[in-house]
């Protein structure tokens, strides 16, 4: 059902709300703390995508609101299975919202909302992001410049060597990385990272109640210690199944600027990943294999079909994103003022032009130009040409 059929179905059941176009967005979320009943409610269900969310607040206004007037009708309008609008409505009479709150602060989770200002601004752009994001880490590290790196589970001496040789590269290049925390490929993406002391995102195929497969536990942690974040869609004591992991993948791709696969067969989720890039318009680039090895065959196929580029090196994968890496070590580099600390905290190995860095920081030409020239004095910042700027 399109989302305005959902409007109007939704409306029938609730005619004098149906003209409450309030659009309020779901407040800024930053701890457990500032939660809603409701909003807590919502996610602890499962059962809103992007266009259940947005029909729902059209109508309503707000969660709280839409939450009142929630019934077997408005379930049925919203597109939802018999099945489950039995279980929901199971779920909202036996659900306690300061119980799961204290379970959520306990465990260090927080949740942020598609309309609220953290929500990470690429995963936004594509057509299906989640509603909401529950998280343990450091949010913000999605503001930076990231890539997915993935592969099989079944990895390869090669497989695992490749992923060994991209993954230092992608962190001296200031990138963040991000994978799915699984056996194989992922869990040697983010120890990999952690190792050239680089920040990294596990994307999770379940609640972040728990963590599968437990032998990675301790990675978790780890990465969570170390700078990074674990992130999920799902409510939190919802565990993997065949369909939350091909969900989790869409995310991966969503998250970032391109995706690479170090080794993987035909069918793969790591394929699935590539592919879900391709749609969102981000780069996609294979690691080739031997032409025998099927596990390499679901690379091969997306190199043959001009899919994904070749991937020889990091290096490649950089230059083609317009990544531009530091030629020098990493910087100590310690803020003499508020504007020095604004504007190097804005910097990444991404160019961005004066013009930008003026918007983004708020502080008038004037000021961005004397401050970038003193930051690249310092060895902060570096002109790379064009009148844009990368971190030195």
């Amino acid at each position: 059902m399109a989302v305005g059929s959902r409007k109007l179905a939704i409306a029938a059941f609730c005619p004098d709300s149906f003209f409450i176009l309030l659009s309020t967005p779901c407040r800024s979320i930053n701890t457990t703390e500032v939660l809603s009943p409701a909003l807590l409610t919502w996610f602890s269900l499962g059962i809103l995508n992007k266009d259940r969310y947005r029909a729902m607040l059209d109508v309503y206004g707000t969660l709280d609101e839409a939450l009142a007037r929630l019934s077997p009708d408005v379930l049925q309008a919203l597109g939802c299975r018999s099945d489950t609008i039995e279980k929901t409505l199971v779920r909202i009479e036996e659900f306690n919202a300061p119980q799961y709150a204290k379970e959520l602060q306990k465990r260090g989770v927080d949740i942020v909302a598609l309309d609220d200002p953290l929500y990470p601004a690429r995963l936004f752009e594509i057509g299906d992001p989640p509603v909401f994001l529950s998280y343990r880490g450091d949010l913000l590290i999605l503001e930076q410049p990231s890539i997915a790196v993935v592969g099989t589970r079944q990895m390869t001496a090669y497989g695992k060597r490749v992923t060994e040789e991209f993954v230092p590269e992608f962190v001296r290049a200031g990138l963040v990385t991000v994978s799915g925390l699984a056996l194989g490929i992922d869990a040697v993406v983010a120890e990999e990272t952690l190792r050239a002391n680089g920040k990294t995102v596990a994307v999770l195929g379940h609640g972040l109640g728990s963590i599968y497969p437990p032998s990675n536990a301790r990675l978790a942690n780890r990465i969570v210690e170390q700078g990074g974040l674990l992130l999920s869609e799902f409510p939190l004591e919802m565990p993997p199944d065949k369909f939350t992991f091909p969900a989790r993948n869409r995310i991966i791709a969503g998250l970032t600027l391109g995706t690479v696969v170090t080794e993987a067969p035909e069918g793969s989720g790591a394929i699935i990943t590539a592919e879900l890039a391709l749609e969102y318009s981000r780069d996609v680039f294979a690691v080739p294999g031997h032409i025998f090895d099927d596990n390499y065959a679901g690379c091969h196929k997306m190199i043959m079909r001009s899919q994904a580029k070749l991937a020889q090196s990091a290096t490649h994968v950089l230059r083609d994103l317009g990544i531009v890496a530091s030629e020098q070590p990493e910087s100590t580099y310690e803020p003499t003022s508020n504007e020095e600390k604004i504007l190097y905290g804005l910097l990444s190995s991404m160019p961005q032009p004066t013009d930008d860095l003026v918007a983004k920081s708020k502080l008038n030409p004037g000021t961005v130009a004397a401050t970038l020239t003193m930051l690249e004095i310092s060895g902060a910042a570096r002109n790379v040409g064009g009148g844009s700027w990368v971190r030195g």
